[in-house]
């Protein structure tokens, strides 16, 4: 058995800034038994750290996102469901076809001109201000209005929606995890409900309560459930840390942000660039050896879980030369922060056209826009990775 690495020794420093740690395990090899520090620091994982494993990794059948396999089911599955990240072929297949037409380059690209009123809005409320901090008031709201808009999510539940998200992705305990999900369960039940009973409606979970396949297949009730918790979820948390941590970036690298003000036609390259340097997913959510397998020459035993690390994978100097360079001129493609394989991110479109569009309008309209003290604590735990507050201000 090889020695564990407990992850904890390195206490809040890993939390804040785990690149180090992550170069360090990468320059042993790419494959490392680790314990998870708190508020998980009962688990045990092989953690992928290099590029190419964790790129295959990615794709691997033999690696399972669907913990019944090996006879275990989890808090959020118990509680929402079966959904997409939780979900192997052909279940995942399934599932997957009956949501991803609504989230075609295409079907995203319409939604740019109400991404650009929103972002016009949120400008026209922070800016007189003169200071800010920038989730609050800028990273937050945007995603969480384009998604809560376009699955029809009532306003007067987005601020309640948004703390209660904000503990089942990133918990502060097990027990307000616990609690979140509770209510997450009975809050999307009582939506669908809503939705079902309301009659039709053009929004995205009226569409999917009913949409029909050619075959005739449809979502069941549960299933609609744990649909609406992935979309809510990763359609907002995800971009929320994309838009602070790029932002942050910038502000702490003057050369790109100058170099980007000059060029906005590096606008493109410069978000894949946020993505690769401070993705805004820290890792893959686990997944569990189906049968007995060797990565990188590892022995990894069925049943064993792997956790693939995206923002190991993404400072792999072997891939991405001086890794821990901010380039916005930099071919970031081929970077992982949005997954690989199947479950590639399906939202990976949309908070891309949010980032580009928001970027633009904050850049333009905020000339001297500047760091107004260090960034707040980083979130806990090893899923997402963002800052929970962005102090900004501006002329």
């Amino acid at each position: 058995m090889a020695d564990v690495i407990d992850l904890g020794k390195y206490g809040p420093a890993f939390t804040q800034d785990p690149h180090p740690v992550y170069a360090e395990l990468r320059a042993l090899g790419p494959v490392h038994r680790v314990r998870l520090p708190a508020p998980d620091a009962h688990h045990e994982t092989w953690l992928i750290v290099g590029y190419e494993e964790a790129r295959a990794a990615l794709a691997d059948p033999r690696l399972a996102k669907d913990g019944q396999k090996i006879g275990v089911t989890f808090l959020d599955e118990q509680l929402i469901g079966k959904y997409l990240l939780v979900a192997d072929p052909p279940q995942h297949t399934r599932l997957r076809s009956l949501i991803a037409r609504e989230f075609t380059g295409r079907r995203v690209e319409k939604l740019r001109p109400r991404v650009q009123e929103i972002t016009d809005t949120l400008l026209d409320e922070m800016l007189p201000r003169g200071r800010a901090d920038f989730v609050e008031s800028f990273a937050y709201p945007l995603p969480l209005t384009v998604i809560c808009e376009l699955l029809g999510v009532p306003e007067i539940d987005r601020a309640a929606f948004r703390a209660i998200s904000s503990e089942a992705v990133a918990p502060t305990s097990g027990e307000s995890e616990y609690e979140a999900f509770v209510q997450l369960a009975a809050y999307l039940n009582d939506l669908i409900e809503y939705k079902q009973s309301a009659g039709p409606a053009d929004d995205l979970l009226s569409s999917l309560i009913r949409t029909t396949a050619e075959d005739g297949d449809r979502l069941s009730p549960q299933e609609l459930r744990g649909m609406a918790f992935v979309l809510l979820i990763a359609g907002h948390e995800t971009t929320v840390n994309l838009l602070a941590g790029g932002v942050h970036a910038l502000l702490t690298h003057p050369d790109q942000l100058a170099a980007l003000r000059a060029d906005m036609t590096l606008l493109d390259g410069a978000v894949e660039e946020m993505l690769r340097y401070e993705g805004p997913v820290e890792n893959a959510t686990f997944r569990y050896a189906a049968e007995p397998l060797s990565i990188a020459g590892t022995a990894v035993g069925a049943g064993e879980a792997v956790m693939v690390g995206l923002t190991a994978a993404d400072r792999d100097g072997v891939r991405f030369p001086a890794p821990d360079r901010f380039d916005i001129r930099r071919d970031a493609r081929g970077h992982v922060a949005f997954g690989h394989g199947i479950h590639y991110c399906l939202g990976a479109p949309l908070a891309r056209l949010e980032a580009r569009v928001a970027l633009r309008a904050l850049l333009d309209r905020c000339p001297d826009l500047a760091l107004d003290g260090p960034a707040g604590d980083w979130l806990p735990g090893m899923l997402m990775r963002g800052v929970r507050t962005l102090p900004l201000r501006w002329g």
